[in-house]
């Protein structure tokens, strides 16, 4: 089977492309000759390739033919008596999965770029001995503040936890690996469900400089409606960035219409944000995508000169400053919300790194046709 892929619009930056697929024998990719990394996607029925940098208006023909499996680049390692999966690619190690019984709410930490710096403050450690602001900003986090009462953001006294039940799939592969957790969203006492969270994160085997990572995080309301209150304490994709990033002390960060730091990015929308600064010397940054099938696209950004970096759709009272519209959000029962945000990760600014490019990449693809 051969196919053409077409690159009409702008220039595609090497990374993961998506060709449909039905089938289920393991295949390899030959682009001019040569095989480029793939990996058949049975559940979903697609094929993912890493395809090399191609200019506008160039084409490309593939070559998709049967093969062995492929060796695992991307890695995922449970290690369930510490309550983590550890990923690395390649030899690389890239990022944690926190998820153990002591954890409030299963996060990501650290983010790996290049240099081996992280984009991301470490945990705050028990008794929080630096005094640190917002122990449960922890890296890269799914909460928010009022959901049926429930406060699912902070850890003060009385807060909700996202409480870890099992992995539906923990998945390695030549291109991309994959993890599939299932949680409960619980009160305080861990004795009441509010609803059931379904996190599926793919981590693409891609250079240092340019990792990505895509994030979809399903709310399903198995114990009846849930009330997503109006408030700005809320990111069902959070991020907390390395100190020396933050905006207020050497770093900064732009959005998708040119707005930049807190007092043109704070409680704006946009299609993306990109936070960057220096990591001891070495600039690095990340980038969150937001995608045209999200809950009220694009999304509104609860983004702090201080290092907090969150897709925030429900604070609307505050982000506009009028208590007479409420960003209250009612999901119906046995309903489920999905969400689906592509992380990159990369060296230098928000220019060097092509975030726009990177963001019109994932939206407008190259066209694909069979030959």
């Amino acid at each position: 089977m051969k196919v053409r892929i077409e690159n009409k619009k702008r220039k595609w930056l090497a990374g993961p492309y998506i060709i449909d697929f039905d089938g289920n024998e393991n295949v390899i990719c030959v682009l001019n000759g040569r095989e480029i990394p793939s990996q058949l996607d049975i559940k979903n029925k697609k094929i993912v390739v890493l395809l090399p940098d191609i200019e506008q208006n160039e084409s490309v023909e593939i070559e998709i033919k049967q093969a062995s499996i492929q060796d695992s680049q991307v890695k995922l390692i449970n290690k369930p008596e510490k309550g983590v999966v550890d990923i690395t690619i390649g030899e690389e190690y890239f990022s944690t999965y926190h998820y153990g019984s002591h954890v409030v709410r299963p996060y990501l930490n650290p983010l790996i770029t290049v240099q081996r710096k992280s984009v991301l403050r470490p945990p705050v450690p028990e008794d929080n001995p630096e005094k640190l602001d917002h122990v449960h900003h922890r890296g890269v986090w799914v909460a928010h503040g009022d959901i049926n009462g429930v406060d699912n953001w902070s850890e003060i006294r009385d807060h909700g936890w996202t409480v870890h039940q099992d992995f539906v799939e923990i998945l390695n592969g030549p291109v991309f690996g994959r993890l599939h957790a299932k949680s409960y969203w619980m009160d305080n006492s861990k004795t009441r469900k509010i609803c059931e969270e379904e996190r599926i994160i793919t981590i693409y085997n891609m250079p240092a400089s340019a990792r990505i990572i895509d994030h979809v995080t399903v709310l399903k309301a198995t114990e009846g409606e849930l009330v997503f209150r109006d408030t700005k304490e809320s990111g069902l994709l959070s991020v907390r960035v390395m100190p020396s990033m933050q905006a207020d002390n050497q770093g900064a960060f732009e959005n998708a219409i040119g707005g930049k730091n807190e007092d043109e990015c704070w409680g704006k929308r946009a299609q993306w944000c990109d936070y960057y600064g220096p990591v001891d010397g070495v600039v690095v940054g990340v980038s969150v995508f937001d995608y045209p099938t999200n809950l009220r696209y694009p999304t509104w950004w609860h983004i702090r000169n201080y290092g907090l970096f969150s897709a925030n759709f429900f604070g609307l009272s505050e982000f506009t400053g009028d208590k007479k519209i409420s960003g209250t959000y009612i999901l119906p029962a046995y309903q489920e919300m999905r969400l689906f945000y592509r992380i990159y990760v990369h060296e230098g600014d928000t220019k060097q790194a092509d975030v726009s490019l990177r963001y019109l990449n994932l939206l407008y693809p190259p066209s694909i046709s069979k030959t």
